[in-house]
Formats: structure tokens, C-alpha cells, sequence
């Protein structure tokens, strides 16, 4: 079965509320937990790959790694770069049998934003392959990806028609105060999303899919695992569940989700070697490994972005 495009998902999940999420998938076992809960939950799926992560892995393990996963669990699957930062990782993709792309221009003035932008969607759509582009800049860190906080900004509503009508993409990510990792906000302070923000962007794009970035929201459990078990991450706070869900009402369709499958993994590793000391076998500590990133992933669908059931 071959992979599919995000179109007829994005429409499904406008029209009844809902988002779907892209979780971030760097090697088997991610991939296995993430799809594993999916179909338990009979949720509608994107899997995204970075550009550290088709570093990492190679492009072609991804590619065959994501083709095994539906062949094991008949799901339909998009598969999506996130954060291309040219036109050549895009093509890259479109070429090597990704459905979606990210041309991530935020960095650039508008102007060359939208130019850029074009350019991926003209060749993307000639392929059959979907484009989500970006306005406004995240805060935060995520592989090659570092923003201050100085060098962040909100999305303008004001830009956003220009933007989707002169470059033609498919969907847009938004900044409404989402940041990339686990140090999202200051510890002691109460998160806030600006839904003012999004409110004016889905009014002036109805209808229109918007995708929200840096949404993980730092589950507490496994930080305090990563922390007992040798780990110094204090102060590591996220985005509220809540928050999250109530955009997933609004006009977001797509929320991503890299952040937390780190932490759930990285607790249950340094957890299974604490306890069990003389496991060397790579099966033993990755097998629990899988198993907590399909219990997070479930939560997430169940709870945050209220898919289960909706494939």
C-alpha cells in the first residue's frame, strides 16, 4: 500500500475538530511504538522525518523502515520532512518518496520567504507531494534548529492571505508561543498561547489547515524519571495538555510531537540500566523503550489531539 498525502486528513479533521499528530521517528523502535498505538487507536497518522534524523538513520532506512509499518499494520500513513531549509532537502524528499515537505523560510524577510516557498511548492505539487510552509519563528532548539528567544516572533495575521495565495502551499505553521525541546518556559511561570493570534488566522484562511511546532508538552513523569536516574533536567516545563487541545478545536490540524517520545524514551533506557545493570542486550532496554512510546503516543491521540478513532 502505498504512502498518502495529508489533503483528505487535514479536510477530515477541520471539519470535525480535531488535529492529528506528527511524531518525529528516527529508528525502528520509535516507529513501531508510534504505529503500534496508532492502530490500537485507529488514529490518522504523519510520521516526520528531520534532517538529523536522515542523517542519522540514512534516508533510505526511513523510507523502508515506514513501508515495513504499513505493511504490518494496513495503516495509512504521510510521510513528511519537517523543517527543509532549502530547496534541495525538499526535492531531496519529494524525489525519494516523502508525500509532504516543510520549507521552513521563516528565517528569511517575507519577500524571500515567499519566493522560496513557491519554489518548493511548484515543484512538490508537479509530483504529487503536499507543502506545509511557516511564518512567524520559534524559540527553542531541535536538531540544527536554534532560535533565541530574542530572535523569535509571533505570527502576523496580517501576512498570512499574501502568503498562502502568492506561494500556494497547503498548510501553514503558525507561532502562537509553542518552542522547540523540553525548555519551553520559564520555570514558575504559566504558560500562555496566544489564541488571539490564531483566532485571526483562521478568520482570514476558513477552512484553511494550520500546523502548530514545538508542541510537546515535557510529560513530568518521564522528566523525573530522566532526573532520578542520573539526569539534570530541572526546570524542563511544556506545553499545557489543555492548551493543546483546545487549538486542536480551533483551526490546527496538525501538531507535532518530537520532544516528549525523546523524554518517554530516554526515561524507560536509563531506568531498565539502573535496575538491571547487567543487561547488555540492546532487546532488553529498547523492548520497554517501544512499549512507553506507544503509551505516550496513545495518551496524545486519546487526549490532546482527539483523533483516536477518526482514520
Amino acid at each position: 500500500m502505498p504512502l498518502v498525502t495529508t489533503t483528505k486528513m487535514f479536510e477530515k479533521a477541520y471539519r470535525e475538530g480535531f488535529a492529528i499528530g506528527a511524531f518525529n521517528v528516527n529508528n525502528m523502535e520509535i516507529i513501531q511504538g508510534i504505529t503500534e498505538a496508532a492502530k490500537e487507536e485507529q488514529a490518522p497518522l504523519i510520521l516526520q522525518v528531520s534532517a538529523g534524523a536522515r542523517k542519522y538513520a540514512k534516508h533510505v532506512y526511513l523510507i523502508k523502515l515506514v513501508e515495513a509499518a504499513m505493511e504490518d499494520t494496513g495503516l495509512d500513513i504521510a510521510l513528511h520532512l519537517d523543517h527543509g531549509e532549502d530547496f534541495e532537502i525538499c526535492k531531496s524528499c519529494i524525489d525519494g518518496g516523502f508525500t509532504s515537505v516543510m520549507i521552513d523560510g521563516s528565517k528569511h524577510s517575507f519577500e524571500d520567504n515567499v519566493k522560496l516557498t513557491k519554489e518548493v511548492v511548484e515543484y512538490a505539487h508537479a509530483h504529487g507531494v503536499v507543502v506545509e510552509g511557516e511564518l512567524g519563528r520559534l524559540a527553542g532548539v531541535e536538531d540544527d534548529i536554534k532560535v533565541s528567544a530574542k530572535d523569535s516572533s509571533y505570527t502576523d495575521p496580517a501576512q498570512v492571505e499574501e502568503f498562502v495565495e502568492r506561494t500556494g502551499v497547503d498548510s501553514l505553521a503558525i507561532a502562537i508561543g509553542t518552542s522547540h525541546g523540553a525548555y519551553k518556559f520559564k520555570p514558575g511561570t504559566k504558560p500562555q498561547l496566544r489564541f488571539d493570534i490564531l483566532e485571526e488566522v483562521s478568520k482570514r484562511l476558513p477552512g484553511f489547515p494550520i500546523v502548530l511546532h514545538g508542541a510537546s508538552s515535557v510529560m513530568q513523569e518521564y522528566v523525573e524519571t530522566v532526573n532520578r536516574f542520573g539526569g539534570q533536567m530541572p526546570g524542563a516545563v511544556g506545553v499545557p495538555e489543555d492548551m493543546l487541545r483546545e487549538a486542536a478545536r480551533m483551526a490546527v490540524c496538525k501538531i507535532n510531537i518530537d520532544s516528549d517520545l525523546r523524554l518517554a524514551m530516554t526515561a524507560s533506557v536509563r531506568k531498565h540500566l539502573a535496575e538491571h545493570p547487567d543487561h547488555f542486550d540492546p532487546r532488553q532496554y529498547l523492548t520497554p523503550a517501544r512499549a512507553a512510546i506507544k503509551e505516550v503516543v496513545a495518551h496524545k491521540m486519546k487526549y490532546v489531539l482527539g483523533c483516536s478513532g477518526k482514520a
